[in-house]
């Protein structure tokens, strides 16, 4: 691993998110100081962590950039988005404000503090399209199939632009999908959080087409060490953060629905324009240069993120124990939100 130094003062865009607080709650208790800018609109249901510093901002607006400068960060881990692939079609300009111009004013924001190091969450999923290399490396060609994805890889270059010519050191975690507790499921994103709402409800769980689509689900805990690595680390460009272990979708709503012992049929909807049939990354990179694997597997991690809904909705129910190993996915993590 190409190591750096551990940061002491870190800016966190979208901070009270969920992959946010996940990461914000592990740098307070490595002792850094750490300042918060987000404009609260899609905030966790775990809440902040009450020693962060916190910037009710845009991350878009000039007021963003001044709290940079103000705070003087050795680090900036630039988390906030607005995702969502069908949210992106039906709002490109307002994906594209959030997700390029924001991360334009965090680059600028970072280089007028002299902030050495800037890390951000990419999309792993959203960038490389249908591909039939799986799992997929870094080193395939980037074919975004929505607007999301299209902003994602702008602002990868933007990334790109400051660190070689103005001397930022800058990272791209491309994310895989994301999940865990704490994720918002009112959304059109994010299966698993979404399921355990609906399961939650006595709704019977969706599944967009066939559910034979793949994807490469990983948990939030382990998304939040690679975090604390790329922010500790200097290794620059692009790197995939997942587990390179494929589950249908299918698979996951079964799963999530013996665990809330329901016996609710699923329920099948259209499957919307450009959705990409299958998912997984390749993981090499971020073993060998970056220090980074996946630990939890995806059955104890579905586990513990239904386990989670469940105690937040104060609700007693069967949640057996799953099996720790499930078809595709031995020896891999799970996520949920690239």
């Amino acid at each position: 691993m190409r190591q750096g130094r551990t940061p002491t003062r870190v800016v966190v865009t979208g901070g009270a998110g969920f992959i946010g607080t996940h990461t914000v709650r592990a740098l307070l208790a490595g002792g850094a100081a750490v300042l918060v800018i987000d404009d609260l609109r899609h905030a966790s249901d775990a809440g902040l962590d009450d020693a962060a510093e916190l910037a009710v901002i845009d991350v878009a607006a000039e007021a963003a950039l001044h709290a940079i400068v103000a705070f003087q960060p050795d680090a900036v881990l630039h988390l906030a988005a607005e995702g969502g692939v069908l949210r992106s079609w039906r709002e490109p300009v307002a994906s594209a404000a959030a997700n390029v111009l924001g991360t334009i004013n965090v680059l600028a924001g970072a280089h007028a503090a002299g902030c050495p190091r800037v890390v951000m969450a990419s999309s792993g999923g959203a960038l490389y399209g249908n591909t039939d290399r799986l799992p997929t490396p870094e080193t395939e060609a980037v074919a975004p199939r929505s607007p999301y994805g299209a902003s994602k890889h702008a602002a990868e270059m933007y990334l790109e632009t400051f660190r070689r010519v103005q001397g930022l050191s800058t990272l791209a975690l491309r994310y895989a999908n994301v999940y865990g507790p704490g994720q918002d499921g009112t959304g059109e994103a994010g299966l698993i959080a979404i399921t355990c709402h609906r399961l939650l409800d006595s709704s019977p769980p969706q599944i967009r087409g066939d559910g034979g689509q793949s994807r490469d689900f990983v948990y939030v805990e382990d998304v939040g060490t690679a975090n604390l690595l790329a922010l500790a680390g200097s290794l620059e460009g692009a790197v995939n953060i997942g587990t390179g272990n494929p589950a249908s979708i299918a698979e996951v709503v079964a799963l999530l629905t013996r665990l809330s012992g329901s016996d609710l049929a699923v329920e099948h909807v259209a499957l919307p324009d450009g959705e990409v049939r299958s998912s997984a990354l390749d993981t090499g990179r971020a073993s060998a240069e970056l220090g980074w694997t996946a630990t939890t597997a995806l059955a104890a991690g579905l586990t513990r993120t239904w386990t989670a809904f469940q105690d937040a909705r104060h609700i007693d129910g069967p949640a057996d124990a799953l099996p720790l190993v499930m078809s595709g996915t031995a020896g891999g993590a799970p996520r949920e939100a690239g």
